[in-house]
């Protein structure tokens, strides 16, 4: 006998004269086998607080993003953990852009509900609507969080709205038969309790014409009361069928499974024959393995055996696969999957032919600034990517850095990376100093300041450093600080010093990228990286950060130069 499996229906309408003017987005994905079973399935609804483009953007991107990140997060997490991470990840994506546009802002309400096993997760912010039907009975899930000023009602808690966010959670029991709507504010006013049963119940069987006689009844509403009626958006959700008994969470399976032995080479696991010891640390194991089915080399990483107890840092190594297959470069190293299901702990990565950057620096001595200046930028590129998946690497330095036969850099080992979090990186400093912090390590993290971008702005910066010198710019590790009066003791060496080809422009953007506060380093990683695919100062004038510091000397000398010519041009009559 066949288990059953959790069944839905779906319906959705719009009214809108173009959907793509519409500013509220909405979708449900019901994955299949494993992954329904694991992760469940999730309808999402989001409305923007205006009409223009940029809000219509951010909606479908909160509810694209949503989708995709969430059945993407780790099997071992529940679905609480998997959706506010994900949620979290997003506020911070979309709170930043909005510092790059002018107009609008990249802010939504969002609802988002999860069905798992015989239990739904509603997680919920600003004022977008959520209701369940149960018989005759009619009830709102979602709570409005609106402010009023000036006569009109504005999100108080809404995705992107602020670099935190507080997210409402519930859970239920589902019941089958259970409707559960979703629609937007543009509603409020139109339909009664009465009227949505009665629309909704007159032929529950097709949930897509219940939809279209929602948003036709609620249109008329609105016109007979003299507002528009083109922004309403309904979406329904039926449940067909339940499991019949409600089995141990799936997703708990992967985190259970046993942390692999000691392997050297020779030996075999889960169909993955073991090739190379590449590391052991006192956190982690790194093997280059083959599969002996499709005989594709890849790397295995795997907890240390002696850490099999130690539960958080399992949740964080975890956390790791999920970080990597986040992000989409050729700069950084990929997530692979196996031929056969695990049995242990580990996850695999695309084996890069190649050596880390410390080992090829030894081997080309003599390499050009042109060579090191294009692997300062591919690594550019590799941690421009993680930041755009608000995740830091913290341990940036070249033992982490591998090229290939082709020249082409890969940034690895993610064991110190985490997402952005509204704490100023407390628990990611916390991780990195765990882990361990190197010469290439940003002052901040041994002083305990907030950690950010910028940190790994100074790791890149020095590294560069390191590629273009052979030497660190301070006598002084900033690792090794002990209190923020130390600070006083790290006097920039020019790398032009150590290196002539150096230009100024270049010398004077490492010295920015490297400054010991954080503060005042560049703003943004884009504008370093400028400086590294402009090495010779061909900048315009107005990117000049010297320029930018010393205006008035600048204008003074413009001023010099046009009186000599004035003077010259009289005496020369």
């Amino acid at each position: 006998m066949v288990e059953s499996e959790l069944s839905l229906s779906v319906g959705q309408a719009f009214v809108a004269p173009e959907r793509r003017r519409h500013r509220s987005s909405m979708s449900v994905r019901i994955p299949d086998g494993p992954l329904l079973r694991v992760k469940g399935a999730s309808a999402v609804i989001s409305d923007s607080t205006s009409r223009n483009a940029i809000a219509k953007q951010a909606g479908d991107i909160s509810v694209r993003g949503f989708l995709a990140d969430y059945f993407s997060t780790p099997d071992h997490w529940d679905v609480k953990m998997s959706a506010t991470r994900v949620l979290r990840a997003l506020n911070g994506w979309c709170h930043s852009q909005s510092d790059h546009i002018r107009e609008g802002s990249y802010m939504s309400s969002l609802s988002a509900m999860v069905f798992l096993g015989r239990e739904a997760h509603l997680f919920h912010m600003g004022d977008t609507l959520v209701f369940r039907l149960r018989g005759a009975e009619f009830e709102q899930l979602s709570r409005d969080h609106v402010t009023d000023l000036g006569g009109y009602r504005y999100p108080s808690r809404a995705l992107g709205l602020d670099v935190s966010i507080d997210i409402d959670y519930m859970s239920m029991p589902l019941k089958q038969g259970d409707i559960f709507l979703f629609t937007t504010q543009a509603v409020r006013g139109t339909l009664m309790p009465s009227d949505y049963v009665q629309l909704i119940r007159q032929d529950a069987s097709d949930l897509n014409a219940a939809c279209e006689r929602l948003a036709s009844t609620a249109q008329a509403r609105a016109q007979e009361r003299g507002y528009g009626g083109e922004q309403f958006c309904f979406q329904l959700v039926r449940i067909d069928q339940l499991p019949e008994e409600e089995s141990d969470q799936p997703g708990k399976l992967y985190g259970d499974l046993p942390v692999p032995p000691e392997l050297s080479p020779g030996d075999r696991l889960d169909g993955l024959e073991v090739q190379e010891v590449l590391s052991r640390t006192a956190q982690s194991r790194v093997y280059r393995v083959r599969d002996m089915y499709s005989e594709r080399e890849m790397v295995m990483k795997a907890p240390s055996p002696e850490l099999s107890s130690r539960n958080a840092y399992l949740e964080h190594f975890l956390l790791q696969q999920w970080v990597v297959e986040r992000v989409n470069s050729p700069f950084v190293a990929k997530v692979m999957e196996s031929s056969r299901p695990r049995r242990h702990l580990y996850y695999l990565m695309g084996y890069v032919e190649g050596e880390r950057l410390s080992d090829w620096a030894r081997r080309h001595p003599q390499a050009s600034l042109a060579q090191r200046l294009d692997i300062a930028r591919q690594l550019g590129k590799a941690v421009q990517a993680l930041h755009r998946r608000d995740l830091l690497h913290q341990q940036i330095h070249p033992d982490n850095i591998l090229i290939d036969s082709h020249g082409q850099v890969v940034l690895a080992d993610f064991s110190a990376c985490r997402l952005r979090e509204g704490d100023g990186h407390k628990r990611s400093r916390e991780l990195a100093r765990q882990l361990g912090l190197t010469e290439h390590s940003a002052p901040e993290y041994a002083l305990d300041d907030d950690v950010g971008r910028r940190s790994d702005q100074y790791a890149l910066a020095s590294t560069v450093y390191w590629l273009l010198t052979g030497q660190l710019p301070y006598d002084l590790p900033p690792h090794q600080l002990r209190s923020h009066t130390d600070l006083e003791k790290l006097v920039y060496h020019s790398a032009r010093t150590l290196n002539p080809e150096v230009s100024v422009a270049l010398d004077d953007a490492l010295r920015r990228a490297l400054d010991p506060q954080r503060a005042l380093r560049f703003r943004r990683l884009s504008e370093f990286l400028y400086a590294l695919r402009d090495p010779q100062g061909q900048v315009r004038s107005h990117n000049n950060p010297r320029l930018l510091r010393e205006p008035a000397n600048f204008w003074q000398g413009v001023a010099g130069v046009l009186l000599l010519l004035l003077v010259l041009s009289w005496l020369l009559r």
